[in-house]
């Protein structure tokens, strides 16, 4: 074979590795859905950050993006990403850390979006409420809990059948939510 033809058919397999570059990532683009609320604070950039400890009440400027909400994600790494919503102009940032939540930032997402809307119809009145404040309730379901406060942050929280979740308040705050054995609510401490 000569040198034009080995070059022919590199040139063509560059193509081809292009065109299934922009396969996937035209297929990431498909919009995604919060399955839980993402709790953030306005940070000194301007923009909305949230955590995978989903600090429940960071303080000043505290803005819940809720279930439900389409998102567009911006940019991913390991240490967080990224992401577009109509909540607010602002874009959010969601810091993560992989070693606390032993999984990858794309095994998180997957968690935390659907590629449809929750219907929160179908939680009770009490979870409903909840939800909507971004809180935990007595008599919230776990479901519930975790659509409210988001999914518990793993190093804190390892087993999701545990009678006891902990989720942050602030970098210096923790909540725990304790389940009875029809697992709702049955105490909340700060």
């Amino acid at each position: 074979m000569n040198n034009l033809n080995v070059g022919k058919k590199l040139l063509l397999g560059m193509f081809v590795v292009a065109g299934l570059m922009l396969l996937s990532t035209t297929a990431a683009a498909q919009d995604m859905y919060l399955k839980y609320n993402i709790h953030t604070q306005v940070d000194r950039a301007n923009v909305l950050k949230g955590s995978y400890a989903n600090y429940t009440n960071p303080g000043d400027g505290h803005l819940i993006i809720p279930a439900g909400t389409k998102i567009n994600i911006t940019k991913k790494s390991r240490r967080g990403f990224y992401f577009t919503h109509d909540v607010s102009s602002q874009e959010a940032f969601v810091e993560f850390h992989e070693p606390r939540m032993a999984m990858s930032v794309d095994a998180y997402l997957d968690l935390i979006t659907s590629p449809s809307p929750v219907n929160l119809a179908t939680f009770s009145a009490t979870d409903q409420k909840g939800i909507k404040a971004g809180s935990a309730i007595v008599g919230m379901s776990r479901e519930g809990v975790m659509t409210a406060l988001g999914y518990p942050a793993a190093h804190r929280t390892p087993d999701l059948d545990a009678s006891r979740w902990i989720y942050w308040q602030n970098r210096f705050r923790t909540l725990a939510v304790d389940f009875g054995a029809d697992g709702k609510v049955s105490s909340i401490t700060n």
